[in-house]
């Protein structure tokens, strides 16, 4: 009878499916929790306190106890650097509230804090070419920053960094409706982005759950993938050109807006991805495509990981080019979200099932996305990958759909202690991280999978009510060792950050990470940009 009434519901339901609506998503928001500071994956430590916050020379941090030590080269700041500041940016633009500087120097997950005593907001690239140029002059080490929503480290300060937030710079700059080619600053809010875009017809290649927060120069400079990459690619693909100041101040102009020029080595794939440790990115031309009018949401139930994957390879062959959107989450990652989010209801409430698929599908022929995807709903059903299913029926059910995958991090946090790993590896092998985890961990903690499945992208999380080192010992280096015997990477969206630095070879061989030194060196030989980040820290000093 279930299987018949969950086929009702997908062939009803497909009458009348509208766009999600953008704005009720879910933002990342800061969780004001006290953690022990007895933990070593808790907030950063301080090793060696010497009496003031500038004076702090080492930094504790990860199971190992992993001792980051400040490079002795840099500066510390004195009166005439505030002076000089000033005079450039002006008084309201130089930063040194305490309050505020709390907000910026801790991450959202106020696991990593920094203690800087600056906080910049140039509203140019000619400003923060001169900020870069004067840092570099006197050795200041700088940190980046935009939204502020990473979660691995990489933009907040591990001393006393000058903090350059470019949340100023959020101009829209050009939109060409032929081309769908929109250049704007970095510090352009990405839901602002979509919503400009939305109302000229077009949509972001690029669709985050922090999208309320964080920032275009961000994205674009932790390489970020989210919900729609299955569709439309990486930010490698979808980014024409971009404005970069290097550390000693140079403006790099590769703002282009062509979709095919090869002269010459391609140089903003070297910011793509690389946290603000060679530049900070500006200015961001992107390729954006149009809005097609039929949208289509389902959320299935699946029993086990098998069937999960034989659906994904069932929707690329029979969805094809209308596929847009599929991922999935576990039992465990529902439970969380259900107990945890105000509002949120189970779309199959006749049962909890071992997992939850997530498949969107974006055309521009109605009647015949729908047939296309009522087809295939349907032999999935009749072969036995789907045990239960409904489809949106209008703007509101679509996205509470949304809601359930995209507050999956949010529930994590109000659950307690959270241990955040974000894995690619090869489909067929993803979940057996995860009950690999749970045999390991048993009843220390709450093992969660979920993430998108459409490209290979694991998000492993560990809940338990209070971090504690017995856990983290039990997860760490086992997870960067299984995912590297797996040839996968141990970061596929998140970056490397502060929290990954020295993990990297798990992923990259000696030969390439020397290679990465060696083109940190040429573009910042001072190594003033956000210093102890991305490369190991023993190739950082």
């Amino acid at each position: 009878m279930e299987k018949w009434r969950a086929t009702t519901n997908l062939r009803r339901s497909l009458k009348s499916i509208l766009n999600r609506q953008l704005s009720s998503v879910s933002e990342f928001r800061y969780l004001n929790e006290k953690r022990s500071c007895q933990s070593s994956f808790n907030l950063i430590r301080d090793c060696k306190s010497l009496g003031q916050v500038n004076a702090i020379q080492h930094r504790c941090f990860s199971s190992a106890s992993t001792l980051v030590q400040r490079n002795p080269s840099f500066s510390t700041l004195n009166s005439d650097d505030i002076s000089y500041f000033k005079g450039l940016l002006g008084e309201k633009s130089v930063i040194q509230d305490e309050d505020r500087l709390e907000t910026v120097n801790t991450d959202w997950m106020h696991k990593y804090k920094g203690s800087s005593k600056l906080l910049l907001l140039p509203r140019s690239t000619e400003e923060v070419a001169q900020i870069l140029r004067y840092c570099n002059s006197r050795c200041l080490a700088v940190v980046p920053q935009g939204g502020n929503t990473g979660l691995v480290g990489g933009s907040v300060p591990v001393f006393d960094e000058v903090i350059v937030n470019v949340s100023s710079m959020n101009n829209i700059i050009s939109f060409d409706k032929v081309s769908g080619i929109l250049v704007c600053e970095a510090g352009c809010i990405l839901e602002n982005l979509i919503s400009f875009l939305d109302n000229q017809g077009f949509i972001m290649p690029l669709d985050l759950g922090a999208k309320g927060s964080c920032q275009i120069g961000g994205n674009v400079s932790t390489n970020a993938g989210g919900l729609r990459l299955v569709r439309y690619g990486s930010l490698h693909g979808n980014v024409l050109g971009l404005e970069a100041v290097l550390a000693n101040g140079d403006v790099l102009d590769m703002l282009g807006t062509l979709r095919k020029d090869n002269t010459g080595y391609d140089l903003k794939h070297l910011f793509i991805g690389s946290e603000g440790s060679l530049g900070i990115v500006t200015k961001v031309s992107i390729l954006t495509p149009p809005k097609l009018s039929s949208v289509n949401i389902a959320f299935l139930a699946c029993n086990d990981y098998s069937s999960c994957q034989k659906l994904l390879m069932e929707a690329k062959r029979k969805l094809g080019e209308i596929l847009s959107a599929f991922e999935f989450l576990d039992t465990e990652a529902m439970n969380l979200v259900l107990h945890q989010l105000d509002g949120v209801r189970n779309p199959l409430p006749a049962s909890m099932h071992n997992f939850y698929i997530l498949i969107e599908t974006t055309g521009s022929d109605e009647s015949y996305n729908r047939e296309k995807l009522e087809a295939f709903l349907l032999s999935s059903m009749e072969g036995g990958l789907i045990s239960d299913g409904v489809l949106a029926q209008d703007i509101n059910q679509a996205s509470s759909f949304w809601r359930i995958r995209e507050g999956v991090p949010e529930a994590l946090m109000k659950a307690g202690a959270v241990y955040k790993y974000d894995l690619s590896l090869p489909v067929e092998k993803m979940y057996d991280l995860v009950d690999d985890m749970r045999i390991r961990l048993g009843d220390l903690a709450t093992v969660v999978g979920y993430g998108h499945l459409g490209d290979g992208n694991l998000h492993l999380n560990v809940s338990a009510p209070e971090y504690d080192d017995k856990i983290l010992e039990q997860i760490e280096p086992y997870v960067y060792e299984w995912t590297s015997k797996h040839r996968g990477s141990i970061s596929a969206e998140h970056g490397l950050g502060l929290m990954k630095a020295n993990k990297i070879y798990y992923s990259k061989s000696t030969e390439t990470v020397q290679t990465m030194a060696s083109i940190k060196k040429l573009l910042d030989p001072n190594g003033i940009l956000n210093p102890y980040k991305v490369l190991p820290h023993s190739l950082n000093s």
